[in-house]
């Protein structure tokens, strides 16, 4: 196993997604966030308008980096060109962490560009433990993997998803970047209780939080990330604040991106949402 970083990583607060909209607004107002978490593949290409802003911002604000090609689940070879990208990049801007997702996007060198589940196999875990090593040795640094979202599941599972995701992080030796809206969108479909969820991730593996929105057709919700966050994903974030204690926290918008304060102010209501949990924890404590 090659030397890599295997340090407490530090919590940063509260912070949002670096979207291209809000370039300019955040140069010219510095607003009070504490951090920015940038989709890592939007960087990889040399030069160009998004890599100028990145290093203007990135004076300002730590940044995080997080990825959707990794695939780390699927059965092609890891794709060494995509790698040696993210670890340019990170030498450029380093990151505090890096993160992709606990998914699969393509097979035979086609990308989907889009987070396929895992079926949770043993033959799945021991295939996914095995690339997150190799990963964590190329980057010399341990890694984030999120869970993500699902619509279907399959039969051969011989695991619940948090069950996988945990003997992943464990095993791997990975650190788990946990989305709540991911969480409560595959308990509405898949008819499972999302504090179950929360209660059997090991608090140790648990480095960041994701709350978005979503769309809910009815009968499935899809994780759209293209409205604000809704009161049952803020009431879940308070049960995961409850839980894991103080987790660096952050909003994705990718599409139907408003204003910078209308995101600004969703991001105030999840530090309320925290500030309240804790205090109530002192004071339960001190009791």
């Amino acid at each position: 196993m090659a030397n890599r970083q295997h340090q407490q990583l530090p919590y940063l607060g509260f912070g949002l997604g670096l979207r291209p909209t809000h370039y300019e607004y955040i140069l010219n107002h510095r607003p009070d966030v504490d951090w920015f978490e940038i989709v890592s593949d939007d960087y990889t290409i040399p030069g160009g308008k998004p890599l100028y802003y990145l290093d203007r911002i990135r004076e300002h604000y730590p940044m995080v980096m997080h990825g959707v090609s990794l695939s780390i689940g699927s059965v092609d070879p890891l794709d060494k060109d995509y790698l040696s990208q993210i670890k340019a990049l990170a030498d450029r801007i380093a990151p505090q962490w890096i993160s992709d997702h606990l998914c699969w996007t393509g097979v035979e060198g086609y990308n989907m560009h889009d987070l396929l589940p895992l079926p949770y196999t043993e033959e799945a875990l021991k295939h996914v433990v095995a690339r997150v090593e190799q990963v964590q040795d190329y980057l010399g640094r341990q890694i984030l993997l999120e869970n993500v979202s699902s619509y279907v599941s399959y039969q051969t599972s011989q695991f619940t998803e948090w069950e996988f995701l945990s003997a992943v992080a464990e095993q791997a030796d990975c650190l788990i970047l946990l989305d709540i809206n991911n969480i409560y969108v595959s308990a509405f479909n898949h008819h499972f209780d999302p504090l179950t969820y929360l209660h059997n991730v090991p608090r140790e593996r648990v480095q960041q939080f994701h709350v978005a929105g979503h769309t809910n057709h009815g009968t499935h919700i899809i994780d759209t990330h293209d409205e604000p966050i809704i009161r049952e994903v803020y009431d879940l974030y308070a049960q995961a604040v409850a839980h894991f204690g103080k987790v660096s926290t952050m909003i994705e918008r990718d599409d139907n991106i408003p204003a910078f304060p209308e995101l600004y102010a969703e991001l105030q209501a999840l530090k309320a949402i925290a500030a309240k949990v804790t205090t109530q924890a002192q004071v339960q404590e001190d009791v």
